[in-house]
């Protein structure tokens, strides 16, 4: 006989945390509750509809506070009426140590078959609101109890560092470009500086350039630091060394770049005298003009092939609007009004009007068509 059950049921609910309501069921469930401050940690939430006589929607949300910072990583939805299904996962970083509690906000929201097809009714000037019930869900938080890390740590994940040093050899004041990149999974490695502006040296920086990269059940960074560096004389650049910290090895290690040493050279005194004797006679020349104007059309030429080839690798790299997967999962006409109406946005009337009349008023079945259209509407 279990001498404690007290323990076996607090276990349970931190372990599962699988909650009822009267139409539906809920499931929240953290990775880790004993982090380390900026671990990542696993959020994934359930909501499953139970009573089909209803048409129910959701809103929810993980509220904000400064103890932590969320990132969603993936959410799929069953649009289909009746049967309302929707997983989300997010990455969550707590920002404190201590004592943390990770607080949800959920409304549900019911109505029927009957209130839909009437808030879609008529034509586009003649838009009415869903009419829907709507019932504040009491959640309970999740408790985390957060871990102070290492004394000195700066960086708290997996990752790994590059550098890339253009040249080593340059006449006096040449800037020298130099790249560093830190990429791995954890809390994002975003620093305002990697170095420390010298006094041997004049250091230029921009903002660091981040990528985040969501992956099934975690999330990968890749930041690029862009740098450059100038001075009248040689000079070293220090050792750079970054303490981390891996929460799930529970190790510490650095991330480092070996000192750089830069030979600056003078220009020859002969290459920067005017070899021409007997200058023209002094007379005004507005050929600088004309120089600051070329200038000018090279610069702005540039910016805007800039812009064209950025737009151009967003679209390579298949960064479309979330909305498209979705209404391209839809099977028939009932999810994809459903999910259409869920948008709560006047730019897709026209296709719910048409998806009612097919659903409520037995019109010709025209299904692909429209949903084509709304996937071209959309892209």
């Amino acid at each position: 006989m279990n001498k404690n059950p007290g323990k076996l049921v607090l276990f349970f609910l931190c372990t599962l945390m699988l909650l009822h309501g009267e139409n539906f069921v809920y499931d929240f469930h953290i990775s880790k509750q004993d982090p380390y401050e900026k671990e990542a940690l696993l959020l994934s939430i359930d909501l499953n509809q139970t009573n089909e006589d209803i048409v129910l929607f959701f809103d929810l949300a993980v509220k904000k506070s400064d103890a932590f910072l969320v990132e969603q990583i993936d959410s799929s939805q069953d649009n289909t009426l009746h049967h309302a299904r929707i997983h989300y996962r997010y990455i969550l970083y707590p920002l404190k140590t201590g004592k943390v509690n990770v607080a949800f906000d959920l409304v549900e929201r019911v109505t029927n078959e009957e209130k839909v097809a009437y808030s879609f009714s008529g034509d586009r000037d003649d838009f009415k609101k869903l009419e829907t019930k709507d019932r504040r869900v009491n959640v309970p938080s999740i408790p985390l109890h957060v871990k102070a890390l290492p004394k000195g740590t700066e960086l708290v994940g997996d990752f790994k560092l590059s550098y890339e040093v253009k040249k080593h050899q340059v006449e006096s004041y040449e800037p020298i470009a130099m790249k560093v990149i830190i990429e791995g999974e954890g809390y994002p490695p975003v620093r305002e500086h990697l170095y420390p502006g010298g006094k041997g040296f004049t250091l230029f920086t921009q903002k660091p350039l981040v990528r985040k990269i969501p992956m099934k059940d975690h999330l990968k960074y890749k930041v690029t630091y862009v740098m450059a560096l100038s001075h009248e004389k040689s000079f070293t650049l220090p050792k750079l060394s970054l303490p981390a910290f891996n929460p799930v090895t529970k190790k510490t290690y650095q991330l480092t770049i070996p000192e750089q040493h830069f030979e600056i050279t003078q220009p020859k005194a002969a290459n920067l005298l005017d070899k021409t004797d007997n200058p023209k006679p002094l007379h005004t020349d507005f050929s600088w003009l004309t120089s600051l104007l070329g200038y000018l059309v090279v610069f702005l030429a540039g910016y805007f092939t800039a812009l064209t080839w950025k737009w151009k690798r967003k679209m390579a790299a298949g960064e479309k609007d979330p909305l498209v997967g979705k209404v391209a999962a839809c099977k028939e006409e009932k999810a994809l009004l459903q999910l259409l109406m869920a948008t709560d946005s006047k730019r897709f009337e026209n296709a719910i009007g048409k998806l009612e009349k097919e659903i409520y008023g037995k019109g010709k079945s025209n299904f692909k068509k429209i949903k084509q259209a709304v996937l071209e509407q959309i892209e």
